[in-house]
């Protein structure tokens, strides 16, 4: 065997457990046993997603989860909640790729309001929800840079809105 075609074969031998191991975000959604929901209508005069380029931005969403973090609902609600969100974030990114989740490359940015008590100052343990959640389904392009901040009130009294950013493929 020549040394370069040694070298080729050692190098599918040592990629190989990386790619078969590496499962898309729909095989993912299905093994946590998420199902998406449909995407409603904005509540406004916005649109749900833009893309610009090989960027995507999404319009703040939010859970059917209602009250103030650290006064209706507990630290462990407003996880829920904003897990609750990103599932809902799933299904509008899904729509905005037309239903190939795989198009994402990474996620960049992400801003999570809290709807929170006065004196409540765990919002970034509250974004877990949906931080923890993107990781699981997409591993470490699911990681991303975040704001977590609390805010006075929120749209019709819900717990939390996530704004997101992602990159596209090419």
């Amino acid at each position: 065997m020549k040394p370069s075609q040694f070298f080729t074969l050692l190098a599918m031998l040592v990629t190989f457990p990386f790619f078969a191991n590496a499962q898309s975000p729909d095989v993912r959604i299905k093994e946590l046993g998420i199902n998406l929901p449909e995407v409603g209508q904005p509540m406004g005069t916005y649109v749900k997603w833009r893309q610009v380029g090989n960027t995507l931005y999404l319009a703040g969403n939010g859970p059917d989860v209602y009250g103030k973090v650290g006064d209706d609902l507990t630290l462990e609600q407003g996880y829920q909640a904003a897990r609750e969100t990103g599932i809902e974030i799933l299904a509008v990114l899904k729509a905005a790729t037309s239903g190939d989740l795989s198009r994402i490359k990474q996620f960049v940015k992400v801003l999570g309001m809290v709807n929170s008590a006065p004196d409540f100052t765990d919002h970034p343990k509250v974004i877990n929800g949906f931080s923890d959640l993107m990781v699981e389904v997409f591993g470490e392009p699911g990681k991303h840079a975040r704001s977590a901040v609390g805010v006075a009130a929120l749209p019709n009294n819900i717990a939390v809105e996530i704004e997101v950013i992602v990159e596209l493929k090419d």
